[in-house]
């Protein structure tokens, strides 16, 4: 029998239609857990000219992140987690190594950059790479670092359309993801998969075998991200020139529930659509604020009983 939803009120809270990471957090650890945001300096393969140049065409030149302190990263976890816990009275935190390619550097340097947060009130680890970058080494060095807390690798796809993947400049292919995530969950652990469900260049189709794609590959969870136009990257001269035009966000709403209704339940919805500080976008959200967006797409859920997984099959 389908659970039943119901609306409480304008702002809508939790219990959502979907599994979401504070859930999953107090079902895996207990207490309330934050990704604390560290910045790496770095590259990427396809900014380097070993798979490519000038990035992915939405990636702005801090490599797809719009957090940042200054400092090592020792500081930076300790100045951003300090903020957590006073704003947000978090008990537990996972480091979260976010922008550019956390894999994409020599190996000696990842490893010092995970000793660097190694401390007490930690419940796990997180490191974004690409689905090219990931390396044994790298995983079994991870799981030596944090042998009880839970690794996890994010690997950015975006795609399950490899005319989108060339499109959007990624300078990788499915089967990398598929090798990828194959030998992530090998090592015992975390899949994360992260997915641009409005790319122009995507059918529905596509975003319905993106989520066949991560439900065969085991992905554990899924940060859902919407296209908005970062200044000074190829996508905004794309914007600007008029040969991109962003779809409307009724169309982004109605993909993501789409989306989730075809993925496991089990799995983790890490995040609904992303956001971005205005002055460093040229286009975002619809003019919408964060709130009101993810808020409509839990309310067409809940009104049309659409729950997450509630269309997946094995």
């Amino acid at each position: 029998m389908r659970k039943t939803w119901k609306i409480k009120e304008n702002n809508i809270t939790e219990p959502f239609p979907y599994r979401s990471f504070s859930a999953y957090a107090k079902d895996a650890f207990g207490m309330k857990v934050y990704k604390v945001p560290i910045h790496l300096k770095g590259s990427c393969p396809n900014r380097d000219g070993t798979a490519g140049v000038g990035g992915c065409i939405f990636c702005g030149e801090e490599g797809g992140s719009f957090e940042w302190i200054q400092g090592s990263v020792r500081e930076q976890f300790r100045e951003n987690k300090a903020r957590m816990k006073a704003r947000y009275k978090a008990q537990g935190f996972i480091p979260y190594f976010q922008n550019f390619t956390g894999t994409y550097l020599p190996l000696a340097d990842f490893k010092e950059n995970l000793e660097a947060v190694a401390e007490e009130d930690i419940v796990g680890v997180s490191v974004s790479t690409r689905p090219d970058c990931v390396d044994d080494d790298y995983l079994s060095v991870a799981k030596e670092i944090f042998p009880d807390k839970v690794v996890t690798f994010e690997l950015g796809l975006q795609s399950a359309n490899e005319k989108t993947l060339d499109a959007i400049n990624r300078g990788h292919g499915i089967d990398e993801f598929i090798d990828a995530s194959k030998r992530i969950k090998e090592k015992g652990l975390r899949l994360a998969v992260h997915m641009i469900l409005d790319l122009p260049w995507d059918s529905r189709d596509d975003v319905l075998r993106g989520a066949e794609l991560l439900a065969r590959v085991g992905a554990d969870e899924v940060k859902i991200h919407n296209l908005y136009v970062a200044k000074h990257t190829k996508l905004a001269d794309m914007y600007t020139a008029g040969t991109f035009v962003p779809l409307p966000m009724e169309e982004f709403m109605e993909r993501v529930i789409l989306f989730l209704e075809h993925l496991p339940p089990e799995t983790v919805i890490g995040r609904l659509l992303g956001r971005a500080p205005e002055k460093d976008v040229l286009f975002a959200n619809w003019n919408r604020s964060w709130y009101y967006i993810r808020d409509e797409i839990v309310r067409r859920m809940i009104e049309e009983n659409r729950p997450q997984g509630h269309l997946y099959r094995k």
